[in-house]
Order: structure tokens, then C-alpha cells, then sequence
């Protein structure tokens, strides 16, 4: 089968007065055509750094892209010209970002910044992208769109700004939505809509989305599968459902640990934190990176990077306890699952 996006062994490093930050480190992974995949991990686990550099974002110099290919429909956009990439952002693959109030213009009416893509992109003339742009504002469920058409950002609320960016993401029709924790700012019942809204344009276009999150409760409802980043690094990739029924690295455990249980009818359940700090990235170990934190690390998780294991098809891990040569495997990892 071929993929929407691959992206293969991609190495991003940041230059700084400090020394040379390595953000991304040898992360492959690929997304089909109108599939809802989740990138989870706590902050500076390399989640934005990873899509902002398949948009062609991140500044050059200070960023460095050292290692690594990105193919979207068979085309490496890291050979593309800024300006060959002008014309795939927006119209192909498109952005929404965390924060709609400082993404969106605030000097520019909210129809205007849809409009805009749609003449860049599409060659619509004024009259026929603002149509286009209307019928986008009512796609993503905005009342009255011929009045909120004329009106300014800081006119909406907080969910209307999302949904509103998301309709300038999605003006053109792109293959590919890329969506950096959209929902962060929002409140729970605006949260919920924005993630049905997106599984319902998804549905109705077919596009293919991204979404970055640290919550998983965004991923249950929202994902087919999970790419679970740490220090720069993919640990863990499989469905939904394994990684919630049988995760089989000690940082998903911990992911899945932190997270509050509403159906505990018993006694109370203290929250368990991931004990440590993530490591240095200015000089990352070498053996794995989440070593240092893990309750059930060995010798050799201190001194050699463990390979990805696959453990069934579709999901795969990099864990020395996967390894059939580590003691008990099962029983640790099960043991694990259930105290981390």
C-alpha cells in the first residue's frame, strides 16, 4: 500500500549558543489517506518539531535537518524550494495550530483570512471565494456565516476561533491536516466539538489528519493509531486499542498511569507522575533515553539504544524487555502495566 506521508529516519538538530540541540532523532513513521493519527508525549518530546519540519516551518539556520526523508504522494518535500512548498502548504497539507488568537490576523476579517487561501490556491476570483469562504464557515458549524464573515478574530470565542482556523485549514481540500493540540485552550464541552468536528470533516473529505496532543483522552476518541514520541524519540506505534489494552513500553504505562480514572467506584486512586525529568538533549545517552526514569531498567538499557521490536503487526516498541532474551519478559512487562 502506498502512503499518504512517509517519513523515514528524519534527524532535526538546533544550533544554539549552548551547544547543538538534537530535537528529532531517527523518527520513521507514515500516515494513510483519511486516517486520524496521534502523536502523544510530554512537552519537548520533538511532537511540533517533528510536523513543523513536514511543513517546511522551522527556521533554517538555526535548524539543521541532518538525516532523513519526508514523502508526501511519493514526493520528498525536503528537495522542494520554499517556494514549491508555498504552493503544497496550504493547498496539499495544511496547519492548525495551538493557539487560534495569535494564528489568526487580527487586523483581518475572519472571511477575508479564509478567502485569501482559496485566491492563492484555487484562482477563485474575490467574488467566488467568498462564497467558497461562507460555505466553509458554515461546514465547521458557526452560526450566521454571512454576518461572522465581516467580523474580526477577537469577535469570536475561544471555539469559534478554532473552528475557525480549522476552516482556513481546510479551504483548500488539503490531503493532509495537521492539527497541534487544537484543543489545549478550550473547555471541555467546546473541546468534544472541536474533536467531533474533525471527525466529521474527516468523514465528509476524506483527509488524512495528525493530531498532537499530550492528552489521552483526545486519543481514545479521536484516533485510529498512536505514535507515542519521547526526548526526540519514537518509543512506541500501534492502534488504539493496543495502546490502551497492551502497551508494551515503561513510558506509555506511565502515560496511561496519569491518567484519572472517572469509573473507580472503590477507594481512592492517588494519580502516579513519571518520577525524573526527560534527559539532556544538548547530549543525549546512549543507551535508551528513558532509562534513567524506569523502574525496570537494565545494564544494558544504560548502554545500548534498544532497536524497534515489532510485536505484533501494526505495533512496535523500543524496549529491551520486548527482547526474547530478557528476563521474564511477560511477567515484568505485565507487572509494569499495572504498578508504574
Amino acid at each position: 500500500m502506498t502512503h499518504l506521508l512517509e517519513v523515514r529516519n528524519l534527524g532535526v538538530n538546533f544550533k544554539t549558543y549552548g551547544g547543538e540541540v538534537k530535537a528529532v532523532r531517527d523518527v520513521s513513521f507514515h500516515v494513510n489517506k483519511g486516517e486520524i493519527v496521534a502523536i502523544v508525549g510530554e512537552s519537548g518530546s520533538g511532537k511540533s518539531v517533528t510536523v513543523q519540519t513536514i511543513m517546511g516551518l522551522i527556521p533554517k539556520p538555526p535548524a539543521i535537518i541532518n538525516a532523513g526523508n519526508i514523502y508526501f504522494q511519493g514526493q520528498d518535500l525536503l528537495t522542494l524550494s520554499k517556494k514549491q512548498m508555498r504552493k503544497v502548504n496550504g493547498s496539499k497539507i495544511s496547519m492548525v495550530f495551538q493557539d487560534p488568537m495569535t494564528s489568526l490576523n487580527p487586523t483581518m476579517k475572519i472571511g477575508k483570512q479564509i478567502a485569501e487561501a482559496l485566491i492563492v490556491h484555487n484562482n477563485l476570483s474575490k467574488a467566488e471565494a467568498k462564497e467558497k469562504a461562507i460555505e466553509m464557515i458554515r461546514l465547521v458549524g458557526i452560526p450566521n456565516p454571512e454576518e461572522r464573515y465581516e467580523q474580526y478574530p477577537h469577535e469570536f470565542s475561544g471555539g469559534m476561533r478554532q473552528r475557525a482556523m480549522i476552516s482556513i485549514a481546510l479551504a483548500c481540500s488539503p490531503e493532509l491536516l495537521i492539527a497541534d493540540e487544537p484543543t489545549t485552550a478550550l473547555d471541555v464541552t467546546i473541546q468534544a466539538q472541536v474533536l467531533e468536528l474533525m471527525k466529521d470533516l474527516k468523514e465528509k473529505i476524506n483527509t488524512a489528519i495528525i493530531l498532537i496532543t499530550h492528552d489521552l483522552g483526545v486519543v481514545a476518541e479521536t484516533a485510529e493509531r498512536v505514535i507515542v514520541m519521547y526526548a526526540g524519540m519514537i518509543v512506541e506505534i500501534s492502534s488504539v486499542e493496543d495502546i490502551f489494552n497492551n502497551p508494551k513500553h515503561p513510558y506509555t504505562w506511565g502515560l496511561l498511569e496519569s491518567i484519572p480514572d472517572i469509573t473507580a467506584t472503590s477507594e481512592k486512586k492517588r494519580l502516579i507522575p513519571i518520577e525524573g525529568t526527560p534527559p539532556d538533549l544538548f547530549s543525549p545517552p546512549k543507551g535508551c533515553p528513558f532509562a534513567p526514569r524506569c523502574k525496570f531498567a537494565m545494564e544494558i538499557c544504560m548502554d545500548q539504544m534498544p532497536p524497534e521490536m515489532e510485536i505484533s503487526e501494526g505495533h512496535s516498541a523500543r524496549c529491551w524487555l520486548n527482547d526474547p532474551r530478557s528476563p521474564a519478559p511477560e511477567e515484568v512487562i505485565q507487572q509494569g502495566r499495572k504498578s508504574s
